[in-house]
C-alpha cells in the first residue's frame, strides 16, 4: 500500500507515447501539470538515444534540443524489409534490440497484429488518414455525442494539422471511377451522407518547389514540405528537422511540443508491468503510480504519480489491467472491433491510362499513401492505399482467407477476375504491371461483440508477464457489410478503366485499426476514468464505444485524449 498523502514522482504518469498518450502529455504539460511518459519501444531521432537499436542510451529526455533529424533519418530509410518486417524491423512491437524477438501475442485465427513499438507507437508507420467518426456512429450510441467531440476534433486538427490531400494521378483516377460508378462529391469533415472526398491527412502541404529542376530530390528532403514521394507507411523523412516531419506521426508533432512545454520528460525502453493502487479515505480505490521493467537491463523500478493514464493500445492496455490485479470487471478486454479490412486491386491498360489521364500509369508510388476515399456511413469506407511493391504484393496477392486463387477461382458473377492469392507465373505478370495497379483498402462498420476480446494466457509469460490472447472473429452481418464495400470498390475500378481486378479477402485477424477493448460507458466513465480505479483514465483506441462506423480511429483517439486532459486538470488539478 502506499501513502496517498506522500510525495509523488509527478502529477501524472501516461503509459505510452502513440496516438493518445502523446497527445495527453503535450495537452497536460501546456496545462503546467509535470507528466512522465513511460514508451515500452525504442526512441528514433533522440541525441540520448543515437544508436537505439544498438545501444541502451539514455534513460530520459525532456529537452527539445535532444531531438536530432540525423539521426531520425538514419533510422527511417524506407527500405520496406528493414522499416516493416514484423519480426525483426524498425517497425515492430518488440524491444529496440532488434537482435531479440519480438514480444509475443496468441492469435486464435489467421492474421497478423500490424502494431509498433517505440516513441509514437503505431503512428510512426501510419498512412496519416485523420477523418472525424461518423456522427451517426456516434449519437445516441456513445455516452457523449457527436457534438460534444468537435471542438477537441478541431484543436486536434490544428495541431497536427489535418488538410485534405493533395491530387495525383492514382487520386484522379480514383475519383475518375467514383464519379463514373455514381458517387458525388462529399466535400466535409462531418460526413453524414455517402460520397468521395480527399482523404482527410495528417501531411504537411506539398513542398513549393517540388516542380523547380534547380532543386535535386536530396535537397528537398532537408526542406519543409511533402515531397510526394509515396509509401508513407515506410517512414517519412521530409523536413529540416524533427518537429517539421511531413507525415505527423505523433513522435513528430506532439512529442516535440510536449518537450517543449518543459514540463514532459519520457523514458523509452520500459515496458510498464503493474499499476499501483492504494485505498484513500475519501476516494477508495485509487491508481497511485507504475511498476516497470528497463528492456535492456531487465531491471524494474517504480514511479508514484497523483494520476496515471493508460495509452498502451487495445491489447495492452487490458493486458495491463488483468495483470495488475485490479477490480474485476466483465468488459475489461472484451468488444475488439477491427474494421474487418479487405483489399481491392484493379490492372490497368496503358492505353486506358492514356485515354483518361494522358499518362501510361497509376503511379502508385507517387503522392500521400492514400488520397481519396468513399465513405458510406452504416456501412464503411473504401480508399485508394497504394504502397511500394512488396508490400502491395503481399497485401494484393500473398495474404487471403480465400486460399489459392487457382484452387478456389470466383463464384460466377463475381465482379472481380481474381480471388485470393496468386503464385508462378502470373504473380509475376501482374507485378509486371505494378505501376498500372490502383489498390484500394476496405474499412468495414464493424459489430460490437462482447465475444471477440483480448485476455491473458493462465499459463504463457513472457518478461513483462502473462501474454495476450486475441480473439477475433466477424459476424455475418460485418462479414455482409465487407462484402458490399468489395462489390462497391470493384465497381469503381470497373468503371474507372481496369481490365482485371482482384480480390484478396484479407484475413478477418488482419488487425491495425483495434478499438474498444476498455469501452466508455462499460470500463470508464465519460471522462474516461475507470469506474473502478480512481485516477486511472484511459487515453487510447480502447476507450471507443465502438468502431466509430468505420473511419481511421487516429483523429478520434486523439480528440479523446485532448478531452480526457483537460478533465483530468479540471477534476484533480484546478
Amino acid at each position: 500500500m502506499y501513502d496517498t498523502d506522500a510525495m509523488f514522482d509527478a502529477d501524472v504518469i501516461v503509459i505510452g507515447s502513440g496516438g493518445g498518450g502523446a497527445v495527453a502529455a503535450k495537452e497536460l504539460g501546456e496545462a503546467g501539470l509535470k507528466v512522465l511518459v513511460l514508451e515500452a519501444g525504442p526512441w528514433y531521432g533522440n541525441k540520448q538515444w543515437a544508436n537505439p537499436n544498438n545501444e541502451r542510451g539514455g534513460e530520459w529526455s525532456s529537452d527539445y534540443r535532444d531531438l536530432d533529424v540525423g539521426i531520425y533519418k538514419k533510422m527511417f530509410n524506407a527500405y520496406e524489409n528493414n522499416m516493416n518486417d514484423v519480426v525483426s524491423g524498425v517497425f515492430r512491437f518488440g524491444p529496440a534490440d532488434r537482435r531479440r524477438t519480438p514480444w509475443h501475442r496468441v492469435m486464435r485465427q489467421k492474421g497478423d497484429i500490424w502494431q509498433l513499438s517505440g516513441v509514437g507507437g503505431t503512428t510512426q508507420h501510419y498512412w496519416s488518414q485523420s477523418p472525424r467518426a461518423f456522427p451517426a456512429a456516434v449519437d445516441n450510441i456513445w455516452p457523449i455525442s457527436y457534438r460534444e467531440l468537435m471542438p477537441y476534433y478541431e484543436k486536434a486538427e490544428a495541431t497536427l494539422p489535418v488538410q485534405f490531400a493533395p491530387t495525383t494521378p492514382k487520386e484522379e483516377l480514383f475519383y475518375y471511377g467514383a464519379k463514373k460508378a455514381g458517387w458525388s462529391l462529399n466535400p466535409t469533415l462531418n460526413v453524414t451522407t455517402p460520397g468521395y472526398r480527399p482523404n482527410p491527412n495528417a501531411i504537411l502541404p506539398t513542398n513549393e518547389h517540388l516542380m523547380d529542376p534547380n532543386y535535386r530530390l536530396e535537397q528537398l528532403s532537408d526542406m519543409e514540405g511533402c515531397t510526394l514521394k509515396g509509401n508513407c507507411v515506410n517512414g517519412c523523412t521530409a523536413g529540416p528537422s524533427v518537429d517539421k516531419i511531413a507525415k505527423r506521426s505523433t513522435l513528430v508533432s506532439y512529442i516535440p511540443l510536449a518537450l517543449k512545454t518543459g514540463n514532459v520528460a519520457v523514458r523509452p525502453n520500459s515496458f510498464v508491468t503493474k499499476i499501483l493502487t492504494a485505498h484513500d479515505p475519501k476516494e477508495g480505490l485509487r491508481a497511485v503510480g507504475v511498476q516497470f521493467r528497463d528492456t535492456w537491463t531487465g531491471e524494474t523500478g517504480e514511479l508514484t504519480a497523483r494520476t496515471v493514464i493508460m495509452a498502451a493500445g487495445c491489447i495492452e492496455s487490458p493486458r495491463l489491467w488483468l495483470n495488475s490485479g485490479l477490480p474485476y470487471n466483465e468488459w475489461v478486454g472484451r468488444g475488439l472491433t477491427n474494421h474487418c479490412f479487405d483489399w481491392v486491386a484493379g490492372v490497368f491498360d496503358e492505353k486506358d491510362l492514356m485515354s483518361i489521364m494522358g499518362l501510361p500509369a497509376v503511379y502508385p508510388y507517387v503522392g500521400h499513401t492514400s488520397g481519396a476515399r468513399v465513405d458510406i456511413p452504416g456501412t464503411g469506407i473504401f480508399q485508394v492505399s497504394c504502397l511500394s511493391p512488396g508490400l502491395m504484393s503481399f497485401l494484393t496477392y500473398g495474404f487471403s482467407e480465400a486460399g489459392y486463387d487457382a484452387l478456389n477461382p470466383p463464384e460466377p458473377g463475381a465482379p472481380w477476375d481474381i480471388h485470393g492469392r496468386v503464385v508462378g507465373p502470373q504473380l509475376k505478370e501482374l507485378m509486371m504491371n505494378y505501376s498500372r495497379t490502383m489498390s484500394m483498402l476496405l474499412l468495414t462498420d464493424d459489430e460490437t461483440l462482447y465475444r471477440n476480446r483480448v485476455e491473458v494466457d493462465p499459463l504463457l509469460k513472457d518478461e513483462n508477464g502473462p501474454i495476450p490472447v486475441i480473439h477475433y472473429t466477424p459476424s455475418a452481418k460485418t462479414l455482409k457489410k465487407r462484402d458490399q464495400l468489395a462489390r462497391y470498390a470493384s465497381e469503381t475500378l470497373k468503371q474507372a478503366g481496369a481490365r482485371k481486378i482482384i480480390r484478396s479477402d484479407t484475413p478477418f485477424g488482419f488487425m491495425l485499426h483495434l478499438e474498444s477493448t476498455m469501452r466508455m460507458g462499460y470500463v470508464t466513465d465519460t471522462n474516461c476514468e475507470a469506474y473502478q480505479v480512481g485516477r486511472l483514465f484511459i487515453a487510447d483506441n480502447s476507450v471507443h464505444f465502438n468502431g466509430i462506423g468505420g473511419p481511421n480511429p487516429t483523429l478520434t483517439t486523439q480528440a479523446l485524449a485532448t478531452r480526457t486532459a483537460e478533465k483530468i486538470v479540471t477534476k484533480y488539478f484546478s
